[in-house]
């Protein structure tokens, strides 16, 4: 598991926070995001493609991302609303987890990975569609 770094193909067109082929989900705290991230690995998924964010890397990286999104123009994405939830979580002092999930079947195996840990929230980014999976 890595620490969190922000990268360009992590934005959408619009400027918002957008990992697509990624799972992020929020967990109550850093032992459980350690925990959740171990049994990924022993599930199969490597650590390069599980990166820990913190509370302050979501405030300071992903919520950032916002920006102006707060204008009163019409939106068909619900990205900045996503990413105010995730500040809601963090403000809390919830961690997350990003994990790679390109498809149905890994995004299937990363959730069997976590039955019984306490995933407050979880989200899969596919192109043009953020599915709630927890």
């Amino acid at each position: 598991m890595q620490q969190f770094k922000l990268s360009r193909d992590m934005i959408s067109m619009t400027g918002q926070f957008y990992p697509t082929g990624h799972i992020l989900m929020m967990l109550p705290d850093a032992a459980a995001a350690e925990a959740a991230g171990r049994a990924l690995m022993d599930a199969g998924i490597s650590a390069a493609d599980i990166s820990l964010i913190t509370p302050e890397a979501m405030l300071r990286d992903i919520v950032r991302t916002v920006g102006s999104s707060d204008m009163p123009l019409p939106s068909v994405g619900t990205e900045a609303d996503t990413v105010r939830r995730f500040s809601h979580y963090a403000a809390q002092g919830n961690h997350a987890l990003l994990v790679r999930a390109p498809d149905d079947a890994e995004s299937d195996r990363v959730m069997e990975a976590l039955k019984g840990h306490s995933v407050l929230h979880a989200q899969r980014y596919r192109k043009l569609v953020i599915e709630d999976l927890a």
